[in-house]
């Protein structure tokens, strides 16, 4: 079969509070999650329809087989469950999760700061809609053609964080500097403190983090 498309960074240094890891990979068959994923899980999966059982299993997957690699456990020690705001929460190891997918990708964010990850597709016309999500201060920040797919997964990025559901991202949540060349954009969620987040380019997709 198909390698994994795997991309991960151990280090971000911009993140002066936390170590933050970043796994992006295919999705996964069942048979190649099974290994890391309990039998009630894959239950459940197989009632998925066959993109959401792959997405579903892989982030799973992805958790536990990095936390069991980081903190030396069994996979059947590292539960899995979700808060009240269903973002997941790992059960069984000192560590945060964050998880997000789009066609043919999942991405996985692990620290031991809480933290968030987005991965968007630039085939999405996300132009389109801009002014839906995008101030024209945000507009104006940059003409990159890529800029309105930063912008949107910068806010579902801060959306995540904030694990708040009543937040809109176009009056409560801001990206106010970016720096292409660095990656780097700085937001706020509601006026309140500096947010630092960072962003890269990877096999045509934009992926945006914060920890």
């Amino acid at each position: 079969g198909r390698s994994a498309a795997r991309f991960i960074i151990l280090n971000f240094s911009f993140f002066i509070r936390s170590m933050f890891r970043l796994f992006v990979e295919r999705p996964m068959s069942a048979s190649d999650a099974a290994p890391w994923a309990t039998p009630d899980e894959l239950a459940s999966a197989a009632a998925f329809p066959p993109a959401r059982q792959a997405e579903w299993l892989s982030w799973r997957a992805i958790v536990r087989r990095e936390v069991c690699r980081e903190f030396g456990c069994r996979p059947a020690e590292i539960a899995i469950a979700y808060n009240e705001t269903g973002a997941p929460v790992v059960e069984g190891a000192a560590v945060h999760a964050a998880v997000s997918h789009c066609r043919g990708s999942v991405a996985v964010g692990l620290s031991d700061a809480p933290c968030a990850v987005d991965i968007e597709s630039l085939d999405r016309n996300f132009g389109r809609i801009a002014s839906r999500y995008m101030t024209p201060a945000e507009q104006a920040l940059s003409d990159d053609p890529r800029w309105p797919a930063v912008v949107w997964s910068a806010k579902e990025t801060l959306y995540k964080y904030a694990g708040r559901k009543e937040l809109d991202l176009l009056c409560d949540l801001r990206v106010e500097q970016a720096d292409f060349s660095a990656g780097r954009l700085v937001g706020r969620i509601r006026g309140g403190e500096v947010l630092l987040l960072g962003f890269l380019f990877f096999a045509g997709r934009v992926i945006v983090f914060l920890s």
